[in-house]
């Protein structure tokens, strides 16, 4: 017989902050995060020096599963077009879920508009790297400026995952479309 151990305070502390981050914003309470991790407020402190320290390890924590569910495996076959299209595919299929408040880290950094807190920060780097793989695909697509379209693809995922994030729009038949108009104008294979 397994037993399963409990996660360690700190896990559960960066899993409650996650959980009630995406779902609730960076203002929630120190209370309510310990409370939520079965955590004392004075062990969340001996584990991190701040609030603002937790928030930045959670999303730090998360990243790489973010960016698991988001991006193609590397040397997948497929051309740079259709990896460019995958990440919207994905982001497609996740903003159907109920549960999809769009990019937590999109919303980071908008709710602190402070760039130096540290959980901006971890956010931005995310960000700075999703950007990054898309000038990446569109050099190797033969974008004429790949530059320019990993910008504009950038601001398509934004706009896309907080539109679907709020409710105001679904992007099942449209965000494909617009990503495709892009990559035809780029002149991306």
């Amino acid at each position: 017989m397994t037993t399963e151990a409990k996660p360690s305070p700190r896990e559960r502390l960066l899993e409650a902050a996650a959980t009630l981050t995406y779902r609730d914003g960076v203002g929630i309470g120190i209370e309510a995060l310990c409370k939520a991790a079965g955590v004392s407020k004075r062990s969340m402190y001996q584990l991190f020096d701040s609030k603002d320290e937790l928030l930045a390890a959670s999303l730090e924590r998360s990243a790489s599963a973010y960016v698991a569910t988001l991006l193609p495996a590397a040397g997948d076959g497929r051309s740079p077009r259709e990896r460019i299209l995958h990440v919207f595919k994905q982001v497609e299929l996740q903003a159907g879920a109920p549960e999809f408040r769009g990019c937590r880290y999109l919303a980071v950094q908008i709710e602190l508009k402070d760039q130096s807190h540290p959980a901006s920060r971890v956010a931005r780097q995310v960000k700075e790297n999703l950007t990054g793989f898309f000038r990446s695909e569109a050099e190797q697509g033969g974008a004429s400026d790949p530059g320019l379209l990993a910008r504009q693809l950038s601001v398509v995922f934004d706009g896309a995952s907080a539109r679907a994030g709020i409710g105001a729009d679904t992007l099942t038949g449209l965000i494909a479309p617009t990503v495709a108009a892009l990559l035809d104008t780029a002149g991306v294979r």
